[in-house]
């Protein structure tokens, strides 16, 4: 009885360190945590400047590499870091919204990277874009007139 008790005891604990193994071997790498997941534009004029930013952190033990990210149309244009993020350090991606067209909006940026727990990620910005006066004249991001 003795025999079978020191022989379970000892299956029962190898079974626990492969777990555990398993556990961290899946732990490991990187991983992706923004500050925030959606941007609110509030209420904002026709033509103002529509570039806003995610900032992002790699939470994980192994660089992180961005290897896209897509807007969910032609309006909206993210721009992301091309360099791996090493762990601990942070990054931010720029999404730019056309600010030309009227209404309230809602659009999403779908990230793909290399992040264990989450490979792909989908970040959104809304707001409401409110039309100049009549006669007025579209801005560039300089601030003057547009041709």
């Amino acid at each position: 009885m003795k025999k079978l008790l020191f022989t379970l005891s000892l299956v029962c604990t190898a079974f626990i360190g492969m777990n555990s193994a398993s556990a961290q071997a899946v732990q490991s790498g990187a991983e992706i945590k923004f500050e925030q997941e959606t941007i609110d534009y509030g209420t904002i004029d026709q033509y103002a400047d529509g570039v806003r930013e995610f900032v992002f952190t790699n939470t994980g033990n192994e660089p992180l590499v961005i290897s896209s990210a897509r807007g969910s149309c032609g309006c909206t244009v993210p721009t992301y870091p091309r360099e791996p993020i090493a762990p601990g350090e942070s990054g931010k991606l720029k999404v730019k919204y056309d600010t030309k067209r009227v209404g309230k909006f809602t659009k999403s940026v779908t990230i793909q990277s290399n992040a264990v727990t989450e490979p792909t990620k989908v970040l959104r910005i809304k707001g409401d874009v409110i039309a100049k006066p009549e006669g007025a004249a579209p801005v560039n991001n300089s601030g003057a007139p547009a041709n």
